[in-house]
C-alpha cells in the first residue's frame, strides 16, 4: 500500500507547528500524536508506531507541539513539557486545521498520546467532543488531565507496561473518572518506555484495533 507523505506547518494560534503528514490510500481514519515531555515529532517510539498505523490504512500527524524557540527555552526549563493547558490548546487548534482543510479528506480524527501528551489529548478531547472520535494513551500521564477526564466523550485506550507499577496506579485513578468507554490494557514485559522487544509492536497492534473499531467516515460539513 502507498504511503503519500509531506511536511506541513500548522497554524495553531499564535505558532506554526512543523508536522510530517502521512496518507495511506482511502484511509481509515487519521491519528493526530501528542508526544511526551521532552520528546518531538521525530520520537523513534511514536514514528515507529505511526509507521504501523500506516500500514493499517490509517494516516498519521506527527507534530512538534513547541515552536523551536519554545523547545530551545523548554530543555532548559522543562516547564513548558507540562504545560497540559497549551499542549491541549494546540492540539484542539491542529484538530480543528484537519477538520476544515481536510487533508485527508472526510477521515474521522483519533489521538494518540505518549507520557504528558496523553494528558494533553485528553484535555482536547474533551474541548472538541464533536470531531475527536477515539484516544489512546502509551504510558500516559491521563491523571493530569483532570477534571476534563470526565467531560471526554470519546473511547479511550489506556495502555501501560506491566513492569510500570506507579504509572499503572496512575491510570487506574485516570480510568475511574472516564465516563466515556474506557479500558485499560497492560501491555506484559514493558516498562515505562516499552523498550523491551516486542512491547511497541504490541501498542502498535492493540492501537491500530482501537483505532479501527471507532474511526469511521466523517460526512462533508454542509
Amino acid at each position: 500500500m502507498g504511503v503519500r507523505s509531506g511536511a506541513v506547518t500548522i497554524p495553531a494560534g499564535d505558532a506554526q507547528l512543523p508536522a510530517d503528514l502521512l496518507v495511506p490510500a482511502e484511509p481509515a481514519g487519521v491519528v493526530l500524536f501528542a508526544h511526551g515531555s521532552g520528546s518531538s515529532r521525530h520520537s523513534p517510539r511514536n514514528v515507529a508506531v505511526a509507521h504501523a498505523l500506516n500500514g493499517g490504512g490509517l494516516a498519521t500527524v506527527l507534530v512538534d507541539l513547541l515552536t523551536p524557540e519554545e523547545d530551545e527555552a523548554d530543555a532548559v526549563t522543562a516547564e513548558l513539557r507540562f504545560d497540559i493547558g497549551l499542549l491541549a490548546d494546540r492540539l484542539a487548534a491542529i484538530v480543528d486545521w484537519l477538520a476544515a482543510e481536510r487533508p485527508v479528506g472526510g477521515a474521522a480524527i483519533g489521538l494518540f498520546g505518549a507520557s504528558t501528551g496523553a494528558a494533553a489529548a485528553l484535555v482536547a478531547a474533551a474541548q472538541r467532543p464533536e470531531l475527536v472520535h477515539a484516544v489512546v494513551s502509551r504510558g500516559g500521564r491521563p491523571d493530569l488531565a483532570g477534571a476534563a477526564l470526565g467531560q471526554v466523550s470519546a473511547p479511550t485506550l489506556l495502555l501501560v507496561g506491566d513492569l510500570d507499577e506507579q504509572v499503572i496506579v496512575l491510570n487506574q485513578q485516570a480510568l475511574g473518572q472516564l465516563t466515556a468507554p474506557a479500558e485499560l490494557r497492560l501491555i506484559l514485559g514493558a516498562t515505562h518506555l516499552f523498550e523491551e522487544p516486542g512491547t511497541l509492536e504490541q501498542v502498535a497492534e492493540a492501537a491500530a484495533g482501537w483505532f479501527h473499531d471507532h474511526l469511521h467516515p466523517q460526512p462533508a460539513p454542509a
